[in-house]
């Protein structure tokens, strides 16, 4: 092989939906005394761009037919992407069927992720899945010893330099090594081109979890570290599931995002996405630390950071309305690694800017929490594949199980504090009132220290705003799975907690029922668990 380290590129096959950069690439290879070989809409566009280009059909005999799906589909083109240039054989069959060599392959695929992203119907989304392109692609890359293959507009600033001779003394040449590397990108690419359309037909099939499935992603950055410094991470996109968020965010300033800061982040944008009304979360170790819901963006902020001013050192502050000014005032005043907002005004950003090290991200958008969608979990030897938690507990769900009946805030409460259990690590317990948390305990073995921690943050946030009594007084408190014992709920009780929300279905349901109804707690069931583990 070492004979064939640098191939010189002499004539090039290219095909593209994606056109930036075409015409420019196209003058380069020109320039280094290429010949262009393309199809259809990229012939096209080559010609406007003043280069001579030959068609597919002319070196195929045939032209394009049944609407351009049979073109590149012939032994003459992939005869000449896969011919060995150092196999007699192969070199014996080109010259006697007048194949020419292909050196290289500059090909992007028909845009299947983005039409299915735009919610087109089934029969455009089937004439948007390529077959030659693949086909191409797949052969230039089992022929890497002799042919590159580019499949991304963004590797062509790389082709360029390498035929530069950047990386190797030959003009007008690639390297083996480079070829490689081209070579594993075009797989890669197929492989998730692959896996879109396996997906889009599960989901238009009903069949969530076919006999088997792949997960793909896209590059969108390569991260300093993982959850800890000697661990290697980076950040995929799912381009056929884009959601707002945290990956799809502007960052307006700050430092690099983190592995945990991305975690953590997606964990508060995913919480205040919950709710129509204005709200604020503070997330730290992507369990909320304080919540909150109101009419004014920045007295819901002040109550959220109540309830754990300590813990919010070093946090997240997520909200799900514009982030102005005076928000980004208070806001200035505390040590925060990230804010994310859907838009940052142009007085918050310049309030921000004076902390330059936090990250200030705008998403342009809310998530909804409504959107189906799946979750990921490796395992030894595999992984855990289960659909988004999109379960939601309404007033008409609910059932009253005690003597006692909730008044209709402490309803609203009740719904508030499950809706916030959702997303805190289990074993979870939420205190909540007037729209607010006041107390968390998240991810405890057991559901009485749960309690009980969620009952001293409830005490310790008063002591900081110089309040006389608990906050826990008067509250409502959510479990986000059952009481196993009446421990769990007495704890809530003796700390001042009025009312309950729990799955039920326990065997133990009766007693923990008879406990309440003794303590003078009103206690509802949901019927709906959710484990965050």
């Amino acid at each position: 092989m070492a004979d064939f380290d640098s191939i010189p590129i002499t004539r090039a096959l290219l095909s593209v939906s994606d056109k930036t950069g075409l015409i420019e690439l196209g003058r380069f290879l020109v320039g280094h005394g290429v010949e262009l070989v393309s199809t259809g809409g990229t012939a096209a566009a080559l010609r406007d761009g003043g280069l001579d280009v030959k068609d597919v059909s002319d070196v195929t005999g045939f032209p394009e037919m049944m609407d351009g799906r049979v073109k590149t589909l012939h032994p003459t083109i992939h005869g000449g992407i896969l011919a060995r240039r150092n196999n007699a054989g192969d070199l014996e069959s080109m010259a006697a069927h007048g194949i020419p060599a292909i050196d290289l392959i500059v090909i992007n695929l028909y845009p299947f992720e983005e039409t299915v992203a735009k919610g087109a119907d089934y029969d455009t989304c089937v004439e948007n899945i390529d077959i030659g392109g693949p086909a191409m692609i797949r052969a230039a890359a089992k022929t890497h010893p002799f042919v590159s293959v580019v499949t991304d507009t963004g590797d062509y600033d790389a082709l360029k330099q390498e035929m530069d001779g950047e990386q190797t003394s030959d003009k007008g040449a690639t390297g083996l090594e480079f070829r490689k590397t081209l070579a594993a990108s075009a797989y890669a690419r197929t492989a998730a081109y692959d896996s879109a359309i396996s997906g889009w037909f599960a989901d238009t099939l009903g069949t969530p979890f076919p006999d088997r499935v792949t997960v793909s992603g896209k590059l969108s950055q390569t991260l300093r570290y993982g959850e800890n410094p000697h661990q290697q991470a980076a950040f995929y996109l799912d381009p056929t599931h884009p959601r707002p968020g945290v990956g799809m965010a502007e960052q307006i300033q700050g430092k690099e995002l983190s592995f945990n800061n991305l975690n953590d982040t997606d964990a508060a944008f995913e919480l205040v996405s919950e709710f129509s009304q204005p709200a604020v979360a503070i997330i730290k170790h992507a369990n909320p630390c304080g919540v909150a819901t109101g009419d004014d963006l920045l007295a819901t902020y002040l109550r959220a950071l109540s309830c754990d001013p300590v813990s919010a050192f070093g946090g997240i502050i997520a909200c799900n309305r514009v982030l102005e000014g005076p928000m980004a005032e208070e806001i200035a005043k505390l040590f925060v690694e990230v804010v994310i907002a859907p838009e940052i005004s142009d007085d918050a950003r310049k309030i921000l800017s004076a902390k330059k090290n936090v990250r200030v991200l705008a998403t342009g958008a809310m998530a909804s929490a409504d959107t189906a969608g799946m979750t990921v979990r490796t395992l030894a030897g595999g992984f855990l594949l289960q659909g988004r938690d999109q379960g939601h507990i309404g007033p008409e769900d609910l059932k009253v199980v005690t003597k006692r009946q909730p008044t209709d805030d402490q309803i609203k409460d009740l719904l508030f504090a499950f809706t916030i259990c959702k997303h805190v690590k289990s074993n979870a317990i939420v205190y909540a009132k007037d729209g607010a948390t006041v107390g968390i305990g998240a991810g405890q073995m057991s559901r009485v220290d749960s309690s009980r921690i969620a009952a001293w943050k409830a005490q310790e946030g008063a002591q900081a705003a110089g309040e006389a009594q608990t906050r826990a007084i008067g509250s409502v408190v959510a479990s986000d799975a059952f009481f196993p014992f009446a421990d769990g709920l007495l704890a809530a009780a003796e700390a001042g907690a009025e009312a309950i929300i729990q799955p039920g279905g326990s065997i133990r349901d009766e007693d923990v029922i008879k406990a309440a109804d003794e303590a003078g707690l009103a206690m509802v069931m949901t019927g709906m668990r959710h484990f965050r583990h």
